[in-house]
């Protein structure tokens, strides 16, 4: 038979025929459980079992093998014992299947034998052109009409709708698609990735890039198969549709710890965190969440601020409300005099109409009726958060109506509901707002995260994309400081200063000496006051062993300083001149394993470590990122000047980072580089890197 794939990942997510390799009659069996759900499914094409035993599965012809189906096969579903799997690959490979979902576990999972055998798998994929989701995994749904597939054994089927979910774990795959059903969230496609031999995520989302059905993406991660690749792709993704991920399996930091502050800093989840962040990906912590988010995502529109009105019935949930919105980063709108001048012959008395407005106990349908419009056209509110505690004289549903019917005139701003208790009629107030698509949550806290995940994408997708600048550097000048890095294994203060030199970035003036009259000399050629500090390889951190002595203010301080510091072998002196009026920060670089250069930036010196103020992006910089990761510590506002100070010169801090990013790009065996402290002054006034630390890795090391 020919060859049956068409392009991409068509023969998985549009086949015309499903083969299921392992199919069985047997209650409780995986085969049967895929099988069923195929024909109960009402898949749009052919289905044939096969079984190496068996003519007839579940009163359906079977065949021995996939090659004696007479029909073409696009898909087939491998649930065989693992050690069959690669002749039955090799199998479908003759026959012109163009994909396969192998069910199957025992691989690269298991370990041992398990990771020869996935590449078995993997080698017999490449040979035979087919692209395969699995192994380990739970199986494929495509809810769309034109196709109805359901290979999985998953023993709910989900209703169709706008969001699809990738899943790596089979287990929680099945947890997601009952509590999705259970809620009411639709999908349009959900895939349980597994080991990713082949398939990704990445693949999966170029796929739902253009798919119209799927309005969100849910992805839930322990680990990226192509980490390098996700990015990019994430990125452009995120321009259309939101992806939300749940990413499990964090970890402390490595080795890496030892060499420089920037490494210690830059372990466990941060790299990932930095990459959710540039991708405009909404990760949460919990399952949980993740379909409290999803739903305000499917259901609402995105909010054009982070303004956020609150109308309730109850004082009390509508403080914990606005004390979560404010602890998440949002902000409590301030009603226009227009918005409380027509509201306040139309609600109680008693009503307070200050942000959030408490229509008191006794609100019922014509209240929410009155408030909920006019809250909506006010021009200071972006968003809508709605409250009800059902009172025993209120009648719910009606209540539930009159926000679905005021929702109406304003359809622009996201609203979300919490209706709060078990009172008469809130089960069916409940399902009214659910059928009318406005997300209604338990408490006021988790609708305050799914406002504030909405915003925070919202404002992800209006920042400028941006480019990495073209930087000029003097090329020459930064090989030959290299080649002094390497042959001093990076920890060469001078030729450090003389790359940063090479690529614009302003350094400390600096003389480098042995002895201590060719010091005093240096001292004097630079003008005092001076700082002093010993530049040995075998010196770390060089203010934990007293190698530092800052504001030398003549010879005899200098000689004074020379006496104190330990005695190193082969080491040197650098003597530079002191900077006044500056703030010190630090800047540099990590290479983490998965996904490359990590740029940092924070609050500097000696106590970077404990107080961690820091910021991570992806290398490499764009002007937006330069400017986000100076907006992103904690103590940004030191480099505003507090109490009166001057403000640093933020421009010098951005164009630093930017060259420092182009320096990563051009010099790929750079593993680590840390300039602590880098100046930061006012305007006018030179912004200075005075330490610098290099940490090579192998010449050539892809970035």
């Amino acid at each position: 038979m020919g060859r049956v794939k068409r392009s991409g990942l068509d023969a998985i997510w549009r086949p015309r025929s499903v083969a299921v390799v392992g199919a069985s009659s047997r209650v409780g069996s995986i085969g049967r459980e895929v099988l069923k759900n195929l024909v109960a499914g009402d898949f749009a094409g052919k289905v044939f079992p096969v079984n190496s035993a068996r003519d007839v599965v579940l009163a359906m012809k079977a065949y021995r093998r996939v090659s004696d189906i007479p029909d073409p096969v696009d898909l087939a579903v491998i649930v065989v014992p693992k050690a069959e799997v690669p002749r039955v690959i090799a199998d479908c490979g003759r026959k012109g299947v163009g994909g396969v979902v192998i069910v199957t576990a025992g691989f690269r999972e298991v370990g041992g034998d398990g990771v020869e055998l996935e590449r078995r798998v993997a080698a017999l994929l490449t040979r035979h052109r087919m692209r395969a989701i699995g192994p380990n995994c739970m199986g494929v749904i495509h809810t769309d009409p034109d196709v109805r597939l359901n290979a999985s054994f998953a023993r709910v089927s989900p209703p169709a709708g706008n969001v699809a979910f990738l899943s790596q774990s089979g287990a929680l795959g099945e947890a997601i698609l009952g509590n999705a059903a259970e809620r009411g969230l639709g999908i349009s496609v959900f895939a349980s990735l597994g080991n990713q031999v082949d398939v990704t995520a990445s693949d999966m989302l170029e796929m739902l890039e253009h798919d119209a059905r799927t309005e969100v993406v849910l992805l839930y991660q322990e680990s990226f198969g192509d980490p390098r690749r996700f990015p990019s792709i994430a990125k452009r993704v995120s321009r259309r549709k939101p992806l939300i991920a749940v990413k499990s399996g964090r970890t402390a930091a490595g080795a890496r710890a030892a060499f420089s502050h920037t490494g210690s800093l830059a372990g466990g989840e941060i790299a990932v965190d930095a990459l959710f962040d540039d991708c405009g990906v909404v990760r949460v912590t919990s399952v949980e969440d993740l379909f409290d988010v999803a739903h305000a995502f499917a259901y609402q529109p995105l909010p054009a601020g982070d303004r956020v009105a609150i109308v309730t019935n109850a004082g009390g949930p509508g403080i914990l409300a606005a004390d979560a919105c404010a602890s998440l980063g949002l902000s409590i709108a301030t009603l226009a005099n227009k918005t409380v001048r027509r509201l306040r012959p139309r609600v109680s008395p008693d009503a307070s109409l200050r942000n959030p407005i408490d229509l008191v106990a006794s609100a019922g349908p014509s209240s929410y009726a009155a408030a909920v419009p006019e809250v909506l056209r006010d021009p200071n509110v972006d968003a809508l958060l709605v409250i009800f505690v059902p009172p025993v004289m209120i009648d719910a549903p009606e209540v539930a109506r009159a926000i679905v019917e005021a929702r109406a005139v304003e359809r622009r701003k996201p609203v979300t509901t919490c209706f709060m208790g078990f009172g008469e009629g809130a089960e069916e107030g409940l399902a009214i707002l659910r059928a009318a698509r406005i997300p209604t949550y338990a408490f006021p806290e988790s609708a305050a995260k799914a406002m504030h995940a909405m915003a925070s994408y919202a404002a992800w997708r209006r920042r400028p994309e941006g480019r990495a600048p073209r930087v000029r550097a003097n090329a020459a000048a930064a090989r030959r400081a290299m080649v002094g890095l390497r042959r001093a294994r990076g920890t060469s203060l001078e030729h450090g200063l003389a790359l940063l030199e090479a690529y614009g970035i302003e350094v400390v003036p600096t003389r480098f000496a042995k002895r201590r009259e060719e010091v005093v000399a240096c001292a004097r050629e630079i003008g005092y006051p001076v700082a002093l500090k010993i530049d040995s390889p075998s010196v770390v951190h060089k203010s934990d062993v007293g190698g530092v002595a800052t504001d030398l203010r003549d010879a005899v301080d200098v000689l004074r300083a020379l006496e104190r510091m330990p005695r190193v072998r082969g080491a040197r002196y650098a003597i530079q001149r002191m900077i006044r009026g500056a703030r010190e920060t630090i800047m540099g670089m990590v290479t983490d394993p998965a996904f490359g250069p990590l740029i940092m930036f924070g609050l500097g010196g000696v106590y970077v470590e404990v107080l961690r103020d820091v910021a991570f992006k992806v290398h490499p910089l764009t002007e937006p990122d330069a400017h986000e990761l100076l907006a992103r510590i904690r103590g940004a506002a030191l480099l505003d000047g507090p109490r009166g100070e001057p403000p640093v010169d933020k421009r010098a801090l951005r164009d630093t980072l930017l060259r420092l990013s182009a320096l990563v790009t051009d010099f790929p065996d750079l593993a680590e580089i840390e300039i602590n402290p880098f100046l930061a002054s006012p305007r006018r006034s030179p912004s200075v890197a005075v330490d610098i630390r290099i940490k090579l890795g192998q010449l050539g090391d892809p970035q």
